[in-house]
């Protein structure tokens, strides 16, 4: 490994750590969100307050408080404000269902919990359906007078702010957030004081190369692995600017900040590039100020790449990560981005593609599943030893996505383990075959499962999601794919429909697809 990082000491508490790095720079703007600024200053002086009003509350170290918030200043200063304390904030996907936030507040045993105003409805109904050991409720930015026992986050920074930071350790859990679950249930991934610092270290500033003078906005949100990187971790470990949106990303709301505040860097997912390219608001290059482009979350067809580069004059990072590893392990670099891969290893970090008996995969385009090993790894799924022991190998973590390696060194996601389809006994990723769709000029997106035809085998089956005032043939389909792919790939099965499932980070719910159509037949 070529990358040299210093390790954190074995003492380290992370938001301390942020507020040490920019001292220099209490007058410079760090965030800037849907109600105003926050400058550096201000953040640690509401980082040491928030902690301190949880001191006041009675919250006691190690003790889990679930987050459920928009993206805010006030988010930034809570998750800092918990680590500050030695608290441990459980960040929560905003786009659930009142049984999901039920589940993650008995699973947690969450003491408190952080909530928007316009979010309370739901989690009130959450603490309605399951057993909570909630004892405070704390309301960010209310929008309808509290209860008598609700706390408005405000008057929670008016504490007397903690002076000191907990003596937390590097390896000490310091926060917890859940898998999406495209699998089934959310598991509770626990991750270190140190997982912040590293992530920082080697992909913000050793890939993306993040600078004091960026202005960072992502539409990736704070509560997913990969928005927590990019707009929290990692400009603020480098004192950059920040730009927060509380709404939903849709290309219009994007375009807004991409214009009104000139970010510089700018992180998306392969989704949100798709739409915003088949906008007829999309922005002009002049009216811009991006240097760099990243996107994670699921593989970046290269078509989307292409044009969004010929657009704005703009690479696209595209590179994986995952909740289990914090963020991007496996990623192009500026300067070296080949579309239709994920790059190389980033430094720092080992990865191996292992056959299904657990042997080495050594040969060029070969299917394997892929291996992680890197400082950033989470401690455990909490409560979940099996799951536990299944994804943390040793030092190894087994992240469930195949991919092939090229002659040159360069990593090509073939689709997830439980995706992957063999057609005429030969891996097909879906992925593969999703791409190639999605470059037809009337398709905007795809999502690809198997189907068992008259005779019991595996064919390929695509729900294809038209653009706009667009149509076309099933026929027309098949023969767009069979000029580009070898004759076994093409789908046999073709479906309009008006949208694809997916999480609520974006990402396609093949097995939704696959127990419909399991339920049809």
């Amino acid at each position: 490994m070529t990358h040299h990082t210093t390790p954190p000491p074995a003492e380290f508490n992370f938001a301390q750590h942020l507020m040490a790095t920019n001292a220099s720079r209490l007058e410079k703007t760090a965030l800037i969100d849907d109600l105003g600024n926050l400058t550096y200053g201000e953040l640690t002086e509401q980082i040491r307050r928030f902690a301190g009003g949880l001191k006041a509350l009675g919250l006691k170290r190690e003790e889990r408080v679930l987050l459920l918030m928009h993206d805010s200043s006030d988010w930034v200063v809570a998750f800092l404000g918990s680590l500050y304390a030695g608290v441990v904030p459980v960040a929560v996907n905003t786009l659930l269902t009142a049984q999901d936030y039920a589940f993650m507040l008995s699973n947690s045993r969450a003491q408190a919990a952080l909530v928007s105003g316009a979010l309370l409805a739901t989690l009130e109904s959450a603490m309605d359906l399951g057993k909570t050991e909630v004892q405070h409720l704390v309301v960010s930015r209310p929008t309808a007078p509290l209860a008598s026992k609700q706390i408005n986050m405000s008057a929670l920074i008016e504490q007397s702010p903690a002076t000191w930071p907990a003596p937390t350790l590097a390896d000490e859990p310091a926060f917890w957030l859940y898998s999406s679950g495209s699998t089934g249930k959310p598991k509770g991934t626990v991750h270190s004081q140190g997982n912040l610092y590293w992530t920082a270290e080697l992909y913000g500033k050793g890939v993306l190369d993040l600078k004091t003078s960026d202005v960072v906005f992502s539409a990736a949100k704070l509560f997913f692995a990969y928005g927590l990187g990019n707009a929290l971790t990692f400009p603020l470990s480098v004192g950059a600017s920040v730009v927060l949106m509380a709404e939903r990303p849709t290309p219009q709301a994007t375009f807004k900040r991409l214009v009104e505040h000139q970010p510089t860097v700018f992180y998306g997912a392969p989704t949100g590039y798709g739409g915003m390219l088949a906008s007829p608001d999309l922005p002009n290059p002049t009216q811009v100020a991006l240097r760099l482009c990243s996107s994670a979350g699921e593989a970046l067809p290269r078509d989307i790449a292409e044009r969004w580069t010929a657009h704005f004059g703009c690479e696209i990072i595209d590179g994986i990560g995952s909740t289990e590893m914090l963020h991007v392990f496996l990623s192009n670099r500026p300067g070296d981005v080949r579309y239709g891969t994920t790059g190389k290893a980033v430094p720092g970090y080992e990865v191996q593609l292992r056959s299904e008996d657990g042997s080495m995969v050594t040969g060029d385009n070969e299917i394997g599943d892929l291996y992680i090993q890197g400082p950033s790894s989470a401690l455990m799924y909490w409560n979940n030893r099996e799951k536990t022991r299944d994804t943390f190998q040793g030092v190894w973590t087994k992240s469930g996505d195949k991919y092939t390696r090229d002659a040159e060194g360069y990593y090509t996601y073939a689709g997830r383990n439980d995706d992957m389809l063999k057609v005429s006994g030969i891996y097909v990723s879906p992925f593969e075959v999703e791409s190639t769709l999605v470059q037809h000029p009337a398709i905007l997106e795809a999502a690809v499962i198997g189907k068992e035809d008259t005779d019991g085998l595996t064919k390929t089956k695509a729900f294809i999601v038209l653009k706009p005032d667009q149509s076309l043939t099933q026929e027309e389909v098949k023969a767009f794919v069979k000029e580009r792919l070898a004759p076994y790939k093409y789908p046999r099965f073709i479906e309009f429909v008006a949208e694809l499932p997916k999480t609520a980070t974006g990402k396609i719910q093949r097995f939704r697809l696959r127990d419909q159509e399991n339920a049809a037949s």
